[in-house]
């Protein structure tokens, strides 16, 4: 069991080694582009439901 942890660490240790991490500058880049996605898919859905909204108050009343 204890060896079967220590073998499964030193795997995971050594994986993580080998990746890639992004540099500072690309996590910035990639925030900025997650947040304006974010804040255009919202600002679209609140268009639309403006919208919706307006259109079947029209027609119910």
């Amino acid at each position: 069991m204890v060896e079967n942890v220590s073998s499964f660490l030193r795997e995971a240790r050594a994986e993580l080694k080998k990746v890639a991490w992004p540099t500072k500058q690309q996590v910035w880049y990639s925030t900025l582009v997650v947040l304006f996605v974010t804040f255009a898919v919202s600002a679209y859905l609140g268009l639309v439901d403006v919208v919706l909204t307006g259109i079947f108050s029209k027609i119910i009343h």
